[in-house]
C-alpha cells in the first residue's frame, strides 16, 4: 500500500512510548499551528464564505470548476477521451449551468481508468493511495494529496464550532479507532488533541459501563460518534437509569442519522446532536447550523448537485435526488461529477435562521447504513467500523459480511484474475487485528453475491436477531 509521508501518517504510525514523548513537546505549540498552514487559511477561507452573496458563491464555483475541467481535459486521458466522445468543448462552460453539458460519472469510470485520471505522478512523494467499501460493496480505489488532512479538518471543527466547540476542547470519541487497553478498559488518549478514544468493537455491558464512568470523570466534553455507536451507548445509560451530565454536544458523522435515534439520544444526554455529512472521495461536505439540523453544503468544498432519474438538476423544495459532486480538494485525481450513490432532499440555496447563502439539504440516505456485527459476547459492532481504507481488499471485486452465529463472520467475496491465497489471508488477518478478535472471520470466493429483493446491496448479510 502507498502511503505518503505526511504528519497524519507519521502520527498514525507512531510507536505510543515515542508518541507519548513527542506529546509532552507537541502539547505547547497551539494546535492551530500544529495542524498546520493549509488548516488556518481554510479556516479563514470558510469563515468569509459565510458571509458571501449568492452571486459570489457562483462566481467561486465557476471559477473552480473551469480550473478542474481544465487540468482534467488537458492532464489526463480518460477525461479528454470522456469529454471529446461527448462533443464537449470546454472552452464554452462560461457559465454554471454550462457545467450540466458534462456527462456524470460513476466509481465504474474511476475504477477503470485509475491510471488516465491523474493529474501527477502517483509514486510522488505527496500522494496517498486511498479504497473504500462504496456503494455495493464494491471497493472504490483512487489516489489524493495526502495534505487534504489539514483541509479537512477545518471543516470539520468549523462543523463542530456550531456545538459550541473550541478547538482543543475535551472529546470522547467513538469511531472505530483500535485502542490499547488502560486498567482493563479499552481507552486511549491523545494529549495534543485532548482526544479520548474508546473501542466500539467492544461494546458489552460491562465494556460502556467502564466508558460511562470515565467519561464521566472528565469535567465536560463533546461525544464524537458514529450514530450507531452512540445509539448504543444511549440505549444502555437509559436502561440502566445512569444520569451523565457533562456532556456538552453530540458530534455524529459517517453513517445515516435516523429522526427517531436523534430524538432518543438528546433525551438520554440532555444536549444537541449535530450532525455533519462527507465521504472518502473529499468531494463535497455539510453540516448543520446553530439553528436546524438540515445540512448546509460548505461551498468552498466542492460543488454539490442533486440530480434526479433524468440526470436533471433539482432546484423545486421537497424533491429528492442522488448527490453528485466535483471534489476541489483533490489535486492528485479529479472527480468531476461524480455520482455518489447517496440521496437528499432540496431545501433551498438560504438558510433564514443563520442567514447564510448556503446549498441547503435534508433527509441524506445511502450506502453508509447503520449495520452490525455480533461479537462472541453478543455486544454489537458497527459494520461502519469495520470498513477498511488501506489495500486490504485489492483484486476484490465486490465482498459482503455473512453472519449467522455470534462471535463468527464469513466475508464472501468475488474476486478478480490477480486473487491469490496470500490475498485472502491477508484480508483474514487485517480484519481480526481490526476487531481484536471479538469476531473470527473466513474468507470464501463466490462467484456472485445476489441483491436484494429491492436490487439492493448491502454489507452485513446478518442473520442473528438484533
Amino acid at each position: 500500500m502507498k502511503k505518503a509521508f505526511s504528519r497524519k501518517n507519521l502520527w498514525e504510525v507512531m510507536p505510543s512510548p515515542v508518541k507519548k514523548l513527542a506529546s509532552i513537546v507537541l502539547s505547547r505549540i497551539p494546535l492551530e499551528y500544529l495542524i498546520g498552514r493549509k488548516f488556518r487559511e481554510t479556516t479563514r477561507l470558510i469563515h468569509c464564505a459565510e458571509k458571501w452573496t449568492r452571486a459570489e458563491v457562483d462566481t467561486y464555483h465557476l471559477k473552480k470548476l473551469q480550473e478542474q475541467v481544465s487540468n482534467a481535459y488537458n492532464k489526463c486521458p480518460a477525461y479528454r477521451k470522456l469529454y471529446d466522445d461527448a462533443g464537449i468543448d470546454i472552452s464554452s462552460l462560461h457559465k454554471l449551468d454550462d457545467f450540466k453539458k458534462l456527462p456524470l460519472i460513476d466509481k465504474a469510470f474511476i475504477n477503470e481508468n485509475i491510471d488516465d485520471l491523474l493529474l501527477v505522478d502517483k509514486n510522488n512523494s505527496d500522494v496517498d493511495y486511498v479504497t473504500t467499501g462504496g456503494t455495493s460493496g464494491i471497493p472504490l480505489t483512487f489516489y489524493i494529496n495526502a495534505g487534504r488532512s489539514q483541509i479537512e479538518y477545518a471543516y470539520l471543527v468549523d462543523a463542530w464550532k456550531k456545538a459550541g466547540f473550541k478547538l482543543g476542547d475535551s472529546k470522547a470519541v467513538f469511531r472505530g479507532r483500535v485502542t490499547g487497553t488502560k486498567n482493563s478498559l479499552n481507552y486511549s488518549f491523545d494529549p495534543v488533541f485532548n482526544e479520548h478514544y474508546y473501542s466500539n468493537f467492544h461494546m458489552s455491558d460491562s465494556d460502556m459501563r467502564a466508558y460511562i464512568e470515565h467519561i464521566k470523570s472528565l469535567k465536560s466534553c463533546y461525544l464524537h460518534v458514529y450514530p450507531s455507536s452512540v445509539y448504543q451507548l444511549a440505549r444502555f445509560i437509559k436502561r440502566e437509569k445512569i444520569t451523565i451530565d457533562n456532556v456538552k454536544g453530540i458530534l455524529a458523522e459517517s453513517e445515516n442519522v435516523y429522526p427517531e435515534q436523534r430524538v432518543f439520544v438528546e433525551s438520554v444526554f440532555h444536549c444537541r446532536y449535530f450532525s455533519s455529512y462527507g465521504h472518502t472521495e473529499k468531494l463535497v461536505a455539510a453540516g448543520e447550523c446553530e439553528f436546524c439540523c438540515d445540512y448546509h453544503v460548505w461551498p468552498t468544498y466542492g460543488y454539490f448537485e442533486l440530480i434526479d432519474e433524468q440526470g436533471e438538476v433539482i432546484t423545486e423544495k421537497g424533491k429528492t435526488g442522488q448527490i453528485v459532486g466535483s471534489g476541489f480538494m483533490n489535486t492528485v485525481m479529479p472527480f468531476i461529477r461524480y455520482k455518489t450513490g447517496d440521496f437528499a432532499e432540496y431545501v433551498g440555496d438560504f438558510c433564514e435562521q443563520c442567514k447564510r447563502n448556503h446549498l441547503i439539504v435534508k433527509n441524506i440516505r445511502g450506502h453508509r447504513v447503520q449495520e452490525y456485527l455480533v461479537a462472541s459476547d453478543n455486544s454489537l459492532i458497527s459494520w461502519t467500523a469495520v470498513n477498511m481504507h488501506d489495500d486490504t481488499f485489492d483484486h476484490v471485486m465486490q465482498y459482503q459480511f455473512y453472519q449467522d452465529t455470534p462471535g463468527y463472520s464469513v466475508i464472501k467475496v468475488v474476486a478478480d484474475h490477480l486473487f491469490s491465497e496470500q490475498q485472502k489471508l491477508r484480508i483474514e488477518e487485517n480484519i481480526a487485528v481490526k476487531l481484536k478478535g471479538r469476531v473470527k472471520v473466513k474468507v470464501e470466493v463466490v462467484e456472485t453475491i445476489p441483491l436484494t429483493g429491492r436490487g439492493k446491496s448491502i454489507f452485513v448479510d446478518q442473520k442473528i436477531p438484533l
